[in-house]
């Protein structure tokens, strides 16, 4: 049994789980950081660190995003996947040659607080669960965006891992 843990984009191991599940049986666990905090080092000797909460809310249905890259695999027996809620913290610190994007802060760390919930999808049809029942049959992505509070293009997303790894028809 060979468990991964997979925190980026699902498409840079999409032949190595293709490869693994014909041999073995893998589980994918898939952290979704639900809370997260964040720790600013401070700059200088004297300073102290800063600490908030990020107001930045990632959601179970997260998934679907890196799911694209190989939803067909769900009907694989020998795959699963684990979608985990999380509190994480980031630590930063302020390094003004790398840090363009935020500001001149870079991630040094990110801890693990705690683990709020899982999910676990064994089989196409545990992806319904992470959607809700609300929808019209048949339904189309913009009842699917409506549904999900999310934008279209999203719902597109969750409308192809739904038809290609076999959940709907």
């Amino acid at each position: 049994h060979i468990i991964e843990i997979q925190t980026g984009s699902f498409a840079s191991i999409r032949r190595k789980m293709r490869t693994l599940s014909r041999h073995y049986r893998v589980t994918l666990v898939y952290p979704v950081g639900y809370e997260r905090s964040i720790l600013k080092l401070p700059t200088t000797t004297c300073g102290q660190p800063v600490r908030r909460k990020s107001p930045r809310r990632r959601r179970m249905d997260q998934l679907f995003e890196e799911l694209v890259s190989f939803p067909d695999l769900l009907r694989c027996p020998n795959f699963s996947i684990v979608v985990v809620r999380i509190q994480a913290e980031e630590v930063l610190r302020y390094d003004r040659r790398y840090g363009r994007r935020r500001r001149g802060w870079v991630i040094v760390e990110r801890r693990l607080l705690g683990v709020l919930g899982w999910h676990v999808i064994a089989t196409p049809s545990d992806l319904w669960p992470l959607i809700s029942w609300e929808l019209p049959e048949p339904f189309q992505t913009l009842h699917l965006a409506r549904v999900l509070h999310r934008p279209r293009w999203f719902a597109q997303k969750v409308a192809y891992c739904l038809r290609e790894s076999g959940a709907s028809t």
